[in-house]
C-alpha cells in the first residue's frame, strides 16, 4: 500500500499530462471539422462539391469522438447511475467503485486487444477519395481504450490508497483538471 501512495503522484502527473495533449487535439479536431463543414457547403452552394471534404468530416468526427469519450472518462463524465451505491455504507461504496473500476478495466482491455485485431483486419481497406489507409481511422479503438485503461488504473490506485471513510459517490477524477 505504501508503494502505492508513493507512485500515485507520478501516476497522476502522466495523468494529468495526458489530457494536457488530448485535450488540444479534440478542440483542433472540432476546428478542423467546422473548417471542413464549412467548406462543404459552401463549396456545394458556391461551386461544385469539394469530394473530399465528406470523407474527412466523417474520419475527424470519429477521432474527436473517441478522444472526447476518453476525456469524458477521465473526468467521470459518462453515464451512471449512482443511487444504489450511494445508499451503501462508505466501506462498500468504496468496494462498489473498486469492483466498477476493475470491471471497467477489463473491459478497456479486451477492447485494446479487439481493436487492435480488427484495425489490423482492415489494414487492407483504403478510404474512397483520400486512399488513406483505414488503418489510421480504426487505431483510435486500441489506442482510446488503452487511455481509458490508463485512466481506470490511475482511479483504482487512488481509490485503494485512500481513506474509505473519505470516499465520495462520483468519480475519483470528477473534478475539471487545472487549465
Amino acid at each position: 500500500m505504501n508503494l502505492l501512495r508513493a507512485l500515485l503522484p507520478r501516476l497522476q502527473r502522466i495523468e494529468r499530462a495526458v489530457d494536457a495533449v488530448i485535450q488540444p487535439l479534440v478542440f483542433a479536431g472540432m476546428a478542423a471539422l467546422i473548417a471542413t463543414i464549412t467548406l462543404q457547403i459552401v463549396s456545394r452552394v458556391l461551386f461544385s462539391a469539394v469530394g473530399w471534404t465528406e470523407e474527412v468530416s466523417r474520419f475527424l468526427l470519429i477521432w474527436i469522438t473517441f478522444l472526447g469519450a476518453t476525456l469524458a472518462f477521465q473526468r467521470g463524465r459518462h453515464i451512471a447511475v449512482t443511487f444504489v451505491v450511494e445508499a451503501l455504507p462508505r466501506r462498500l461504496q468504496r468496494l462498489a467503485r473498486i469492483a466498477a473500476l476493475l470491471v471497467a478495466l477489463g473491459f478497456m482491455i479486451t477492447l485494446v486487444v479487439i481493436g487492435y485485431e480488427y484495425m489490423h483486419a482492415q489494414s487492407f481497406q483504403r478510404s474512397a477519395s483520400l486512399r488513406l489507409s483505414m488503418t489510421y481511422i480504426y487505431a483510435v479503438i486500441p489506442l482510446t481504450a488503452a487511455l481509458m485503461s490508463w485512466y481506470a488504473l490511475v482511479d483504482l490506485v487512488e481509490v485503494l490508497v485512500r481513506d474509505p471513510d473519505d470516499i465520495d459517490s462520483g468519480s475519483v477524477n470528477a473534478e475539471e483538471p487545472p487549465a
